[in-house]
């Protein structure tokens, strides 16, 4: 069995247990940015994994989601950032870098300029880490949101809270995708990666120190401080609310002919 697994601290609570205390025998993770994991899904490469939510339609009829499990947040929430040199009503016509590392964020933002601030900037390909000295402004999440380079762009914009503002909308980020042959041939290994999801976000509650411990040993990168806080703002089940928010995301980008349309999800459990 082979999982996917997004190498940013959002995932981390997911994999607590399967990586610090008990590694599940016959299954192998495979780590990667969500761009990475989109397309090894894509080309059955991988069993299951997070994916960017933006990711699922092109394999709609491929997958099930997993019905307990997203990565979210209502508003505010960090890691998925634009950072530019002027004002975001003032980037008409100016060059925007679009992180390579997900594909979802990048949905987010056209919508948002071209729907809500009647925007059309250049848009350009920028390495998760964009350099703000040649381009007017960036998309960044992840990991490198978080870091102090970003700071050097003069105006911040988190998309979570933008999104939240504009639409009244939570975002769903990242979605968990199940190829539909994984399901019936490894039915026994889903249920136990799925099983160690649970116990893992119980963790979160119960010995969060110690998880924030070791998300802060696997991303040393990260200042430790800003851990604590920032699982709080992340949502981690998948409630209803939140299927709502990414039914929302998906008609609107399939309005605006940035993603094919969802015609139905597929749940597992069902």
């Amino acid at each position: 069995m082979k999982l996917g697994y997004i190498d940013y601290l959002n995932c981390y609570p997911f994999y607590y247990r399967l990586f610090e205390k008990e590694k599940l025998d016959g299954v192998s993770v495979v780590s990667a940015y969500p761009s990475a994991l989109n397309a090894s899904i894509a080309r059955g490469e991988l069993d299951m994994s997070p994916i960017s939510s933006a990711a699922f339609p092109e394999i709609q009829n491929e997958a099930y989601l997993l019905r307990d499990f997203c990565l979210s947040s209502i508003g505010y929430v960090r890691s998925v950032v634009l950072a530019s040199n002027v004002p975001i009503e003032d980037l008409q016509e100016k060059t925007v870098g679009l992180s390579s590392a997900s594909q979802t964020s990048v949905i987010l933002l056209k919508i948002l300029l071209r729907k809500y601030y009647g925007i059309t900037p250049v848009y350009v390909s920028s390495p998760p880490l964009p350099d703000l000295s040649n381009i007017d402004a960036a998309l960044v999440i992840g990991n490198e949101a978080m870091t102090d380079v970003i700071s050097k762009g003069k105006f911040m914009y988190d998309i979570g809270e933008l999104w939240l503002l504009k639409t009244g909308y939570p975002v769903v980020f990242a979605v968990f995708a199940l190829r539909n042959d994984a399901l019936s041939t490894k039915k026994s290994f889903v249920d136990a990666i799925i099983a160690s999801f649970h116990s893992s976000l119980r963790c979160l509650e119960t010995e969060r120190e110690a998880l924030i411990a070791g998300a802060s040993t696997r991303y040393p990168n990260i200042n430790a401080s800003y851990l604590n806080e920032y699982y709080g703002l992340l949502k981690f089940s998948f409630t209803a609310e939140l299927q709502n928010a990414l039914a929302f995301y998906y008609t609107l980008a399939a309005e605006e002919g940035l993603l094919k349309p969802v015609e139905r999800i597929h749940w597992y459990p069902a």
